[in-house]
């Protein structure tokens, strides 16, 4: 997996709270791994190499099988300018350089590790066979096989080979790097996954190929028989993939406009299509949501993520023990994060490179000043709570406040303004988006931030709001969400809420809510939806 400059936090992930805060503060790059993710491995400023953990099956690389939590140095590492990295779940490690050299270690019972046997490998060895004269530039690994791509497109694969993960057309394992042929002989391939028996690779002009274990439908082939060579994803047919990543048996496209594809096992809803049942072919998510610009998965952990083109990160399938069947919006800025708090084991899905606080990037430095009293230069009391902006950010992002600073704003204008229109969650969360660009609120509060939208001629907010309403309405608030926006003159989505409230009249008409309607409008309802035949029975 190729690494990912982003703004996060390593501490997020309990084994770096073992490190000192210059420790912390000299890394460049990370990856944490393991079947507790308990090892890991990190690249300093200085291209330095240490690892620390548990040591299984000789996955620190130290020439020795004992445990450590003080980061020890890799010798032969340091240097080498480290740009892919990948684990098994032996566990074994695959690194390739920018030199285009590979190195492994770790766990090797299959021939992992691509030197001809099946000897564990205690510290890092160059994959000689048949990569000596190619310059490596990406490489993957599933539970016990490996994969290498080269910079002119060829892909190679090696070790455990027991449902045809490796490509050979047989199920022998492979003791050392081979070329994958067959329908890849004349392709030029730019990107590789590996799930744990399963293999997948993107070639130049966005066409997906996979190939190995397909017992859940994992290679979106639209079966579930296993593959020994290459085959074609044909339903992905007319889009251009950009990107692919593995889960434990399911996998996940992304394309160059920016919709995204999942396919494969759904036992804990990582597929993200809002139920458990597996997909034998590509299934089209996160329809109604903007661009999607990442998706992360990773081999151990049935976890997905992706975040779209406005820095929004959505998590969805086995999240902390809990089926999440749809994608899920969270606080997070990163996908990164997801697998840090919620992955089980919480491993990362890719080698990280960090970029620290004083490399933050303007919209996330933006996003983190919102409500800073510390830098803030006005105040906005409402119910009774302060929130912390600042004037200019204000009058750059909205016409509202421009209006009304360059009409009044002068010596006499308070510091704080008060604010009783509108409620503390729905203001909160409007000046938090002329921060950010981006709206978490419950589709209830969305109604009360899509009146202020209207008010405050925020035409983008407003379709914002109305895609949280439509995305977040149930039986349970239907009739909650139809008298807010019949308060709010939302005459659009009024009509949306009243033909849900139709469609699902016998589940609505249960609901609390249903009963606790203003009389008024309990009747206009009935007489409204007597008119469509909805009481005829």
């Amino acid at each position: 997996m190729k690494p990912n400059i982003v703004m996060v936090d390593v501490g997020k992930w309990p084994i770096f709270t073992l490190l000192s805060p210059q420790e912390i503060a000299s890394i460049r790059k990370a990856c944490v791994f393991g079947t507790s993710a308990n090892e890991a491995i990190y690249i300093t400023h200085n291209d330095e190499v240490f690892v620390f953990g548990l040591n299984c099956s000789n996955c620190l690389g130290t020439g020795d099988n004992q445990s450590t939590i003080v980061p020890k140095k890799l010798e032969a590492l340091c240097g080498k300018k480290i740009n892919s990295l990948s684990y098994g779940s032996g566990p074994h490690v695959l690194l390739s350089t920018e030199d285009g050299e590979v190195y492994a270690w770790g766990h090797n019972g299959y021939s992992q590790l691509g030197n001809g046997t099946t000897n564990q490998g205690i510290t890092p060895i160059q994959v000689c066979t048949n990569l000596l004269i190619k310059r490596v530039i990406e490489v993957a690994c599933g539970s016990h096989h490996s994969m290498a791509l080269s910079s002119d497109g060829d892909v190679y694969a090696w070790g455990y080979n027991n449902c045809g993960q490796v490509g050979s057309g047989s199920t022998a394992n492979q003791p050392t790097p081979r070329k994958v042929s067959n329908c890849l002989q004349t392709k030029m391939v730019v990107s590789i996954a590996c799930g744990q028996t399963s293999s997948m690779a993107v070639i130049d002009n966005g066409e997906v190929y996979g190939w190995g274990y397909n017992g859940n439908g994992q290679l979106g082939l639209g079966n579930n028989g296993n593959q020994l060579t290459p085959c074609r994803v044909a339903a992905l047919h007319g889009v251009c993939v950009l990107q692919i990543t593995c889960g434990y048996a399911h996998t996940l496209a992304l394309t160059d406009e920016g919709l995204l594809y999942s396919w494969g096992a759904n036992t804990y809803g990582q597929l993200g299509t809002g139920n458990k049942s597996n997909q034998l072919s590509p299934a089209q998510i996160m329809v109604e949501k903007e661009r999607v610009v990442e998706i992360a998965a990773c081999h151990s952990s049935h976890t997905s993520a992706a975040k779209t083109q406005g820095g929004q990160v959505y998590m969805w399938g086995q999240c902390r023990g809990q089926s999440v069947v749809v994608p899920h919006l969270t606080h997070f800025t990163c996908t990164d994060d997801v697998f840090a708090c919620f992955s089980t084991p919480a491993v990362m899905w890719r080698l990280l490179s960090v970029e620290h606080e004083d490399s933050l990037t303007v919209a996330e430095s933006l996003k983190k000043e919102f409500d800073s009293p510390e830098t803030s230069d006005l105040k906005f009391r409402v119910d009774g709570k302060y929130i912390h902006v600042h004037k200019a950010v204000l009058k750059i992002r909205c016409e509202h406040f421009r209006t009304m600073f360059q009409s009044y704003w002068n010596e006499d204008m308070k510091e704080v303004i008060e604010i009783d229109q509108f409620s503390y969650p729905v203001y909160r969360a409007f000046l938090e988006y002329l921060y950010t660009d981006s709206v978490d609120l419950p589709p209830e509060d969305a109604i009360g931030l899509l009146d202020l939208a209207t008010s405050y001629c925020e035409n983008r907010l407003k379709k914002l709001c109305q895609h949280i309403i439509k995305r977040g309405i149930t039986v349970e608030n239907a009739f909650s969400l139809l008298s807010a926006a019949v308060r709010y003159d939302a005459e659009d989505l009024e009509e949306f809420c009243f033909k849900f409230c139709v469609n699902h009249l016998t589940e609505v008409t249960q609901t609390t809510a249903f009963w606790q309607m203003d009389g008024p409008l309990l009747k206009e309802f009935i007489a409204k939806a007597s008119k469509c035949g909805a009481f005829k029975n």
